[in-house]
């Protein structure tokens, strides 16, 4: 491990240069992207979109702004540009807010270098601890920008100096990121204190008049909806900004998935669970369903964390099977997808122009149904299976009728094929013969060619019955 200096008098003999965080950040994206790394690796989907417009802020020396719906990694985005900063950065110790030695701006900083000259001491702050994140809601201009501190005056300390100070987290960010989010919904008093501090570098607190030349990089987020409302920013802050960037939700189910896969967080319990690939599409789809539903208030928008949760539900639902059932390995089974409102509700808001009839309940069965109906018709496409769906049609008409639920063993669903046979063709046209794939596979046929009004379901709990449409 490389020693770092510890004193002003090593940092200059290491030929240390001193650069404003703008320009750190921008001599680090330009050297990584000459070496063709990629750039926020955990950021899927943004590549060809709002990957490039944020590069080009941050070249230009832009403060931005962030504009997206709930669930679009906009808090995820301004966390990740700490990856631009430097591994570490030295600041003089023993002052209120991070000061380089090479541009001391308090009276503090100033008088420790003026005393201690080339032996000032150091200490060195990691690219983590130069990102300060506040969130607006309830945000006080003492908390963004600093107030008096009261037991500093009564330490004796002059009412007119910075010595009774207290700091807020802008300006201990100095040399670094400080991001709020939802600024819409930051209180006008602070705007205009932010405003000041952009365009001047100047700050009053109690009516201390302080010039401080921070140097900060600045960013927000915002829903874009609240951010164009007039009178929610004022405008002479919205005017500072450099780069307006704007977020989506993935455009392909692929790009969903692999967030999904990547956020999901499960306690780390026995026995493990797969998830078959048509499943993960399905609950992927669930979300891009509910996207374009007339059901949802697509104002509120659908976040990514829809996808997670259920993702997480599905994978804890086959765990409490495998363990009831003494397996070494779970299976999610589209049953398990019946256990899928308790993440969906609260996720998705119903759009107030509804049928109040309509129940949330209903509104997500539906949407579930619609995924389902769009994953099958992929790997089954109706002109391809039509006489085989009919033929299973057939064949569940004469058994009279099939039960499924999530605690179902799996030795049941050689009952299933042995009664409808003409399943295994389906089967097989996957290449799912092996016995744990079996049980997906089946419900995934008998739910399809539900959705597709060639069987009928009734539900009656936790079981699921299929009945044929026909009469034959």
């Amino acid at each position: 491990m490389i020693e770092l200096p510890r004193t002003l008098r090593e940092l200059k003999e290491s030929k240390y240069r001193y650069r404003p965080v703008k320009t750190e950040m921008a001599s680090n994206l330009a050297r990584r992207i000459q070496q063709k790394e990629k750039i926020f690796p955990e950021i899927h989907g943004y590549d060809d979109t709002v990957i490039p417009q944020l590069m080009h802020a941050i070249l230009a020396g832009h403060n931005l702004v962030i504009l997206g719906e709930k669930g679009q990694a906009k808090s995820r985005l301004m966390r990740a540009l700490t990856s631009l900063l430097d591994p570490h950065f030295p600041v003089i110790d023993g002052t209120d807010i991070p000061e380089s030695p090479f541009q001391p701006v308090t009276a503090k900083g100033k008088k420790i270098l003026g005393l201690h000259g080339d032996e000032t001491h150091l200490r060195w702050l990691t690219a983590e601890e130069r990102y300060g994140e506040r969130l607006a809601p309830g945000s006080r201009i003492a908390d963004i920008i600093g107030d008096i501190d009261p037991a500093r005056v009564m330490e004796g300390g002059s009412l007119g100096s910075e010595d009774v100070l207290f700091y807020g987290l802008l300006p201990r960010m100095n040399h670094g990121i400080f991001a709020i989010n939802e600024l819409p919904d930051l209180d006008y008093l602070v705007q205009v204190a932010l405003f000041n501090i952009l365009e001047e570098s100047d700050i009053q607190i109690r009516g201390l008049p302080l010039r401080l030349p921070l140097d900060v990089f600045v960013c927000f987020t915002a829903n874009p909806a609240d951010y164009s409302r007039s009178g929610k920013i004022i405008t002479q802050l919205k005017d500072r900004m450099g780069s307006e960037i704007r977020t989506h939700y993935p455009r392909n189910r692929t790009t969903g998935i692999a967030i999904t896969r990547q956020e999901a967080s499960l306690p780390p319990v026995e026995p493990p669970v797969n998830v078959p690939e048509f499943i993960e599409q399905v609950i992927e789809e669930i979300t891009a369903q509910a996207r374009i539903s007339h059901l949802v208030n697509q104002k509120s928008g659908v976040s990514a964390r829809l996808s997670i949760a259920n993702y997480e539900t599905a994978i804890a639902s086959a765990r409490r099977r495998a363990l009831e059932q003494g397996h070494s390995t779970g299976v999610v089974r589209m049953s398990d997808l019946g256990n899928l409102f308790a993440s969906s509700s609260g996720k998705i808001e119903l759009d107030p122009y509804r049928d109040e009839a309509i129940t949330e309940y209903q509104v997500i069965n539906k949407i579930i149904d619609l995924a389902i109906k769009e994953v099958f018709l992929e790997y089954y496409p109706l002109k391809k299976y039509e006489d085989q769906f009919d033929e299973i049609a057939r064949q569940v008409f004469v058994a009279g009728q099939l039960e499924i639920s999530d605690h179902m063993p799996d030795a049941h669903y050689s009952i299933l094929l042995k009664q409808v046979p003409a399943l295994f063709d389906l089967l097989s046209d996957r290449g799912w013969k092996e016995a744990r794939e079996l049980p997906s596979g089946i419900e995934f046929i008998l739910e399809g060619l539900t959705v597709n009004q060639k069987l009928s379901r009734r539900r009656l709990g936790e079981i699921a019955s299929f009945k044929s449409v026909d009469v034959y």
